[in-house]
């Protein structure tokens, strides 16, 4: 028996049970993992509470597409792990189908990621999900080139920080968007080329203040709602306004017509189906993130880690919002 967190309802993080239960043996295309860290997303929060755009399909219902584990068994079929290999999960699979909020689960064989035995556990579930997101959007999709310059709200999340640190890789200007001054010096310290605060300042008008006038080549929004008519401001003729998450959870207008039609293209940019289902950009993002780690380029930033017995607690400090990078559960024995 596995203790595994499952929620049976939809709701606040109390919903959430830890509930003892056989793994079960994997099937074809299927690895069962021994789970030593499990990276918790907003995305979590937000098909807990059932306000994600993958719905809950059934209840009682699993948990959580990111960790890094162990190998320990195989399904028919499956050559590209073995037992005993250290690997990492990737999130490249609904809640719907697995939940890796567990000591042991079952997962598909192809979200799996060889872990080299000096990448700790906890490192090896803080890496993928941020990184091949913020790669991504910014590489595959957008096409940033040096120069341009990078807006990046709630950006002292882990997908935040990613993209401070991919915008610098790339050559690109990141401009970090917090909400208090708390945050400002560490954003800096980690790579942000300017922070604007947004209780206190204009982030359209500092935008086009630091940019000439020009405003920002790409601006990522992880909060949508109707903050994007501020946004939009801040974008360059013939910009982006990225929509990549949904932290508001309000209806979210277009602001082309409200600003007077500018050349804004604003689209939306989820990382499961714009890289992890697509084969070469999936191998492209996988040789950026690895060799950005293996140069030190890349470095995942962990805030606090949990056992997974305080997993309504983890879920807890998430919504709060007053987290430094990426929230970790640890499990096993």
């Amino acid at each position: 028996m596995a203790k595994t967190v499952r929620f049976h309802e939809t709701g606040g993080p109390e919903v959430l049970r830890l509930e003892d239960l056989e793994p079960g043996e994997p099937g074809p295309g299927e690895v069962r993992l021994r789970i030593e860290a499990i990276g918790v997303n907003r995305a979590d929060g937000l098909f807990r509470g059932g306000r994600y755009i993958d719905p809950v399909k059934r209840f009682p219902s699993r948990l959580g597409n990111e960790a890094a584990g162990v190998v320990e068994a195989v399904g028919p079929g499956v050559t590209t792990v073995a037992p005993g290999q250290p690997v990492s999960v990737v999130p490249s699979f609904s809640h719907n189908d697995y939940g890796v909020y567990a000591e042991r689960a079952l997962v598909p064989a192809s979200a799996l990621l060889p872990r080299s035995p000096e990448v700790d556990p906890v490192t090896g579930a803080a890496v993928w999900m941020p990184y091949l997101t913020a790669y991504g959007a910014m590489v595959e999709v957008d096409g940033v080139r040096a120069g341009d310059v990078v807006v990046v709200n709630a950006a002292s999340s882990s997908l935040g920080l990613a993209a401070i640190q991919t915008a610098n890789r790339l050559g690109a200007t990141p401009v970090a968007v917090t909400r208090t001054p708390a945050k400002r010096q560490r954003l800096l310290d980690d790579g942000a080329a300017d922070v604007i605060v947004s209780d206190e300042e204009d982030v359209a008008g500092r935008v086009l203040e630091l940019t000439a006038g020009r405003g920002a080549e790409l601006v990522l929004d992880a909060v949508a709602g109707p903050g994007v008519l501020e946004l939009g401001r801040a974008v360059a003729a013939g910009g982006t306004l990225l929509l990549w998450g949904m932290q508001s959870g309000e209806p979210t207008p277009f602001p082309g017509f409200d600003l007077g039609m500018p050349a804004l293209n604003m689209r939306t940019y989820t990382v499961t189906r714009e890289v992890l289902a697509i084969p070469e950009r999936m191998r492209r993002a996988v040789a950026f993130v690895d060799s950005g780690l293996r140069t030190g380029s890349l470095r995942p930033v962990v805030d606090r880690t949990f056992p997974l017995e305080d997993v309504v607690e983890a879920h807890r400090y998430m919504e709060a919002g007053a987290q430094y990078g990426k929230i970790v559960l640890t499990a096993g024995r």
